[in-house]
């Protein structure tokens, strides 16, 4: 099974716009060093059975897919409605002309609620057979159940995500949980003997009201024990040489095109 970290950035991605000459605001990142230019977060897992499952559609999908070289989706799972993770559904129509069928996407009833409020076209009825929008197929679970996506099972996690609720995702010994700021017993104990924890860390210091800080993800690798951790959905203070000088031994952070390579489930 492999991950692809397609983007690794908080909702403004990096740089932000702006910035002194108008070319982005980098905050405290270097600007030389290109593992710090950052999509917003989102990840594609490889099946052992070479199926693609992408992992929100962020307004960056199109750059990332072609990016890392990833030509097909097989089905897609939303954590949210945030913009960040959402914005970019309409490009699942060129997805649909390739694999010339409605694309497979996994989601929780409140989060296809919202989404068929925001999109709608992309839940009509297929007329004809040019995909010249999107084309969900909806299937609905309850956080916390685990589901088949793609042919693998997929443990789905609640989790807080400060004013709402998100997903966290367990195949096999990965985590996937961008978007959290704290987690409760239940959610600790679905992530307990994991290889990799790929793990929301907004900011250097303390907790931002969505999304965990580096002391409180500290605290959850300890507890975890991963053997390994890899941050993501990093905002503009997170330098990534900075971050690799500063971390312990088994934490690390992430960055886009980063790829990890594991046993399949």
């Amino acid at each position: 099974m492999k991950i692809t970290l397609l983007g690794t950035g908080g909702s403004a991605g990096l740089p932000q716009i702006g910035g002194p000459d108008g070319r982005g605001d980098w905050g405290k990142a270097d600007p030389a060093e290109p593992r710090n230019r950052r999509t917003r977060a989102s990840i594609v897992i490889q099946t052992t059975e070479n199926k693609n499952i992408l992992v929100d559609t962020s307004p960056d999908m199109r750059l990332q897919l072609t990016a890392n070289g990833i030509g097909r989706i097989d089905a897609v799972i939303f954590t949210h409605t945030h913009a960040d993770h959402v914005a970019g559904l309409d490009d699942i129509r060129i997805l649909n002309r390739i694999i010339q069928a409605p694309m497979p996407a996994y989601a929780t009833a409140p989060v296809w609620e919202e989404l068929k409020r925001r999109f709608d076209y992309a839940f009509r009825p297929m007329t004809g057979k040019f995909y010249g929008r999107p084309v969900l197929r909806d299937n609905t679970f309850i956080a916390g159940q685990t589901i088949e996506v793609a042919g693998v099972a997929v443990r789905t996690i609640d989790q807080d995500h400060g004013y709402t609720r998100s997903l966290g995702l367990r195949i096999g010994d990965m985590a996937y949980c961008t978007d959290v700021v704290r987690m409760d017993s239940a959610q600790r104990a679905a992530l307990q003997g994991l290889e990799v924890l790929i793990v929301d860390c907004f900011s250097m210091a303390g907790d931002h009201p969505t999304h965990a800080g580096l002391p409180t993800v500290l605290t959850w690798a300890e507890e975890l024990r991963p053997r390994r951790t890899v941050l993501t959905h990093m905002g503009p203070e997170m330098d990534y040489a900075a971050l690799r000088h500063r971390l312990p031994p088994g934490i690390e952070p992430g960055y886009d095109g980063m790829e990890i390579e594991l046993a399949g489930p």
